[in-house]
């Protein structure tokens, strides 16, 4: 499965082009009858080759097994996720995807297990054509590739360019082919849910899958385009505890201008100890409590001073 095969595609697409007229087309697939008769032709051997390859593969293969083989290939496929990622300048992502490798390299066992995700390194899902995407390179034309499906211009080139610089790729032509195809069978019998769902729910297939490839890559390439602001203000709902978000200036509604009520610096509720500032209200102690004098301990009784006052 060498990339000699998406440079002809695009070759062919140039070829094919005056012929793929027609007075309606749809906005943004403007090659629709080139693109349906590549994809009549990919559905017909996805179902009479690859799909029965597939339904074996899974029904020899244990779970365990496919697993593995799943795992194995995605730990290669980080290295593409790194160097799109760094591409992009997306340093924390690329530093996270050259973790996956290293972790899942030396412990995983070449990759066969994956101890980065449950280990919290997220996987990032990156290609050339999303970094020229990054960079304004306009997608182009939606395209169906002969063998590779749904495509683009410009996702087409970085297919090219993906997998000229896969590492399988130059393996000796012994080892890269048998991968290749195992990656192709792996991939496919993995999809085996999603295609009969789409023969059975969708009217027109291939203007389900066109919608699906164009949304989806526009979903991918805004994903992280959009700055996460930490210091965005969060809504004010009347606490009377918060400041107003975002500004320095307190917000109208008690003392000195603030939602906090009078004599409290904190906004909560001002509980006044009478002991804590200020004098003591009358018929109280120095120290604020309440005077419960009893007549008998602090001073003489009335009787007893009248007398004292006789001698």
């Amino acid at each position: 499965m060498k990339m000699r095969i998406a440079p002809l595609a695009l070759v062919a697409a140039g070829l094919m082009s005056g012929c793929a007229t027609g007075p309606n087309r749809t906005p943004g697939d403007p090659l629709e009858p080139m693109n349906r008769t590549i994809y009549k032709f990919n559905d017909a051997l996805d179902r009479t080759v690859a799909k029965p390859i597939a339904k074996g593969y899974q029904k020899v293969t244990p779970q365990p097994v496919r697993t593995a083989v799943d795992n194995f290939f995605s730990n290669i496929g980080d290295l593409d996720n790194f160097a799109n990622n760094l591409l992009q300048l997306k340093i924390t992502d690329a530093t996270e995807d050259l973790m996956r490798v290293a972790m899942n390299t030396v412990f995983g066992i070449g990759g066969l297990i994956d101890f980065a995700t449950p280990a919290g390194l997220p996987k990032h899902k990156q290609d050339f054509g999303l970094t020229l995407g990054r960079w304004g390179m306009p997608s182009g034309p939606y395209l169906v590739l002969p063998f590779f499906g749904p495509s683009s211009f410009r996702d087409a080139t970085g297919l090219a360019v993906d997998v000229r610089f896969n590492p399988m790729n130059y393996l000796d032509n012994s080892a890269s082919y048998p991968l290749w195809a195992l990656q192709f069978i792996s991939a496919r019998a993995d999809m085996l849910g999603a295609t009969d769902l789409l023969q059975t729910a969708a009217l027109d297939p291939y203007s389900f899958v066109r919608d699906a490839y164009t949304q989806q890559r526009r979903a991918r390439l805004q994903q992280g385009s959009t700055t996460n602001n930490n210091n965005v203000p969060l809504p004010n709902y009347g606490d009377p505890g918060a400041a107003t978000p975002g500004s320095t200036t307190p917000a109208p509604g008690g003392a000195n201008g603030s939602h906090e009520p009078s004599g409290s610096s904190n906004g909560l509720p001002n509980y006044t100890d009478p002991g804590d500032s200020g004098a003591a209200p009358a018929g109280s102690t120095s120290n604020g409590l309440p005077n419960y004098t009893d007549p008998g301990a602090s001073s003489p009784s009335p009787a007893s001073a009248a007398g004292t006052a006789g001698k």
